[in-house]
């Protein structure tokens, strides 16, 4: 897996800093969180090509989240795409289709599907489940999380020892399928070990500190988490419907998350001044890092 972050800024970008916008590449695929003004102007600087987005989840309706989709519709449209786009959104998502359909002489003719979406399960493969959450701001918003399923470990000398032919049959039993082996019947479990967790990546959005988000981010590798404001402007935060870096910090470490990233910040910690949250945010959590534009994670 690879999180790719295009935009860390929040409401106005500035010359450090775009809009929100995070590109997942996981499980062969390309998934956008997030779409802000310029982001796909974001990808040349990147190896996320816009082309091979199949899917975007979108956190809530403020602009700095969602102006940047309908110029990356028409784009794809412009460069011939013919793979279908799924866009997922809260409630009020279509109301978005029909404004970005009816703006301007707007060319997208391969296939868009809207999903408008609550605290669910959104899509779910043998590979991954995505889960969001409606987590508290000052519109209807919502959290993601995307987790890995991770296989039990194959059990080799076991299954030797139940008298399975080394080969395909090995394969079979670990994708959960019994076999017959001179008259018995084998099962998987009796050849697999004790279940694995995946990796866990959480992106929260836009949110206050609440107990939703803490659930919603239970044992997650990387939380991404917006931190918006420092200490000093709680009251800032606590108006506009944010979180502090304290706040994000409190979040991962009452989740037992593994790592931090802090992102959506104001431009009023531009340059050195980000390091400000960096250090109220390791003060509560220490494995906590400030997400840049282009910065890149691997997992």
């Amino acid at each position: 897996m690879e999180i790719i972050f295009l935009g860390t800024s929040s409401a106005v970008h500035s010359k450090e800093r775009n809009h929100p916008s995070i590109a997942l590449k996981a499980f062969g695929d390309v998934m956008l969180f997030d779409c802000g003004e310029g982001a796909q102007r974001q990808m040349l600087h990147t190896k996320v090509s816009p082309m091979k987005i199949s899917k975007i989840f979108i956190s809530h309706f403020h602009g700095d989240h969602i102006l940047g989709l309908p110029g990356l519709l028409q784009s794809l449209g412009l460069q011939d795409r013919k793979e279908k786009m799924t866009i997922y959104g809260p409630r009020g998502l279509n109301k978005v289709r029909d404004a970005i359909y009816s703006f301007g002489y707007c060319k997208i003719d391969y296939p868009v599907e809207f999903i408008e979406i609550g605290s669910e399960i959104v899509e779910e493969t043998d590979e991954y489940i995505i889960r969001s959450q409606m987590v508290r701001h000052n519109v209807p918003s919502l959290a993601y999380s995307i987790e890995e399923k991770k296989k039990p470990r194959f059990l080799r000398e076991k299954a030797i020892e139940l008298g399975v032919p080394v080969g395909p049959a090995f394969g079979r039993l670990h994708n959960g399928e019994e076999i017959e082996v001179n008259g018995k019947i084998i099962k998987p479990e009796q050849v697999l070990g004790e279940p694995r967790k995946g990796i866990k990546i959480t992106y929260s959005g836009d949110t206050r500190p609440c107990e939703e988000m803490i659930e919603f981010a239970k044992d997650s590798t990387v939380l991404i988490h917006e931190s918006t404001f420092s200490v000093q402007d709680e009251e800032n935060a606590e108006e506009h419907g944010h979180s502090t870096a304290a706040d994000a910090a409190f979040i991962a470490k009452q989740s037992d998350s593994s790592e931090l990233i802090l992102t959506h910040i104001s431009t009023r910690y531009n340059g050195d001044f980000s390091k400000i949250l960096l250090k109220e945010a390791k003060e509560i959590f220490e494995n906590t890092k400030i997400a840049n534009d282009f910065m890149n994670i691997e997992l």
